[in-house]
């Protein structure tokens, strides 16, 4: 499947590599994980036929050496380019990385470098915080519940597309424990508001907009249903 592209220019921040295969990545990092800020990868896309690492492949080298992948962006015709660099100290996992190391682990691949990355999470607690992807984030108990008080919030909640409902979702799961509740004030008070957490100014207007007309549907649906 191929990866979901977002629009570039041509960057300037980090150096840009093409591989022909994940041993020609595992090699570049084997001299650099440690030196280099980070490149972007080119992922030749399938249509153009030319000999290249996959994403998933840049996936698992990376990970082997502590180093974490970004979007995928339209290059050109031929081309996508993923952004890969260090993993930052107490950087977020996801639930699909975590799973991808312990298989990487199992097969005797991780790498000094990515294990320690690994040991630094599961010290502190992210690993275990591992955050959902969107086909499988559910809306935890202690929002609904926060969400059932605040019926204005709920309300907006209940209008939000996919996209913005894991907006709200992920970033409370990000949260460490003690900080659960606070963030789960923060997020339904702004939710109260008609404001949809993470997003841009412009975003969250078009988002409410979009809220509060999905409501509306709802709304008329529930009452031509009741006329029958």
């Amino acid at each position: 499947m191929p990866p979901k592209a977002h629009a570039i220019a041509e960057p300037s921040d980090l150096p840009i590599h093409p591989f022909r295969s994940a041993t020609d990545f595992e090699h570049f990092l084997e001299r650099e994980h440690s030196t280099s800020p980070g490149i972007y990868v080119k992922l030749a896309k399938k249509s153009s036929g030319i000999p290249s690492v996959s994403r998933d492949e840049a996936v698992e080298t990376a990970l082997c050496f502590g180093w974490i992948d970004g979007r995928a962006h339209a290059y050109d015709e031929d081309w996508w380019l993923v952004r890969y660099t260090p993993r930052r100290a107490k950087s977020i996992w996801s639930k699909k990385n975590v799973t991808t190391v312990e298989s990487l682990l199992n097969a005797g691949r991780m790498r000094p470098a990515g294990l320690a990355v690994v040991e630094a999470a599961q010290a502190d607690g992210r690993w275990a915080r591992a955050y959902d992807g969107p086909a499988t984030i559910t809306v935890p108990d202690d929002l609904t519940t926060a969400l059932t008080q605040t019926p204005a919030a709920a309300t907006f909640f209940e209008g939000l597309n996919r996209s913005d409902r894991y907006s709200v979702l992920v970033q409370l799961q990000w949260a460490a424990p003690q900080r659960r509740a606070k963030r789960i004030e923060t997020l339904v008070q702004m939710l109260a508001d008609g404001k949809t957490p993470g997003a841009s100014d412009k975003s969250a207007k078009t988002s409410k907009r979009k809220a509060v007309d999905r409501n509306h549907e709802k709304g008329g649906r529930r009452k031509t249903s009741k006329k029958k």
